[in-house]
């Protein structure tokens, strides 16, 4: 099936009411982090029945769908990546995760981060050297740091925690609250499989960290731990 195809499946789809809904949910306006985005107002799981559809694309198609500036097309291309991937022998993965690198640029929104780091860029490096992860959350991209830390999501699911904290302490001086909220949610994963690994790094974090990273890092705490947390009385 061709790209032509697709493209017509998403204009068939498309719903200027809830496009405009996106255009403001991901912060387009001039200035703001999403900022040229278009949106067709396609529904995420409808993305992904389309990414079905066309899951043979190659990846020069695929590059056409990540050059373009509607968001959807995008995600659609990193839906078939993850795709791809999870079902390709260790020559494909290294393909596709070589590939997904020299797109950052083209990765860069919050959810197009979450929807397909951590299942491409995790997945391949869970027995690897993860030196690459450090580069990402030392960049002036703030696509790239997401990416950094939310690839370590795949290593916090199979009990592997140390990357997570390593790249945490790189990005506790960040000050967009998108990485707050990433680093805030990667440590409250680690909590929720491991409370005392958690809690030893909050200990020596939490009063110096940002507010929003360490509300995320918290949120499933009893109340009066909540509170003694963001006090600063523990």
């Amino acid at each position: 099936m061709s790209l032509k195809s697709l493209r017509a499946i998403l204009k068939k789809q498309s719903n200027l009411e809830k496009a405009k809904i996106y255009l403001r949910f991901f912060k387009t306006s001039k200035g703001e982090y999403g900022e040229g985005d278009e949106f067709l107002g396609i529904k995420v799981p409808e993305s992904r029945k389309v990414a079905k559809q066309f899951k043979d694309l190659s990846l020069s198609e695929i590059q056409e769908l990540l050059n373009s500036q509607v968001h959807e097309e995008r995600l659609i291309g990193l839906f078939i990546l993850v795709e791809q991937y999870r079902k390709g022998d260790e020559e494909k993965k290294n393909a596709i995760y070589n590939f997904y690198l020299k797109n950052t640029k083209r990765v860069n929104n919050w959810d197009l981060v979450d929807l397909s780091a951590e299942k491409i860029i995790g997945a391949y490096l869970m027995d690897k050297d993860k030196k690459v992860l450090f580069k990402l959350a030392r960049s002036k991209s703030l696509w790239e740091k997401r990416i950094a830390i939310m690839s370590t999501f795949q290593f916090i699911k199979n009990g592997m925690f140390e990357t997570t904290l390593e790249i945490s302490d790189i990005l506790l001086k960040e000050e967009h609250d998108l990485i707050h909220k990433a680093v805030g949610w990667m440590l409250r994963e680690i909590g929720n499989r491991n409370l005392v690994v958690e809690e030893l790094y909050l200990k020596k974090h939490y009063k110096t960290m940002p507010r929003t990273m360490l509300r995320y890092a918290i949120e499933k705490f009893p109340e009066n731990k909540r509170q003694a947390y963001l006090k600063g009385s523990v």
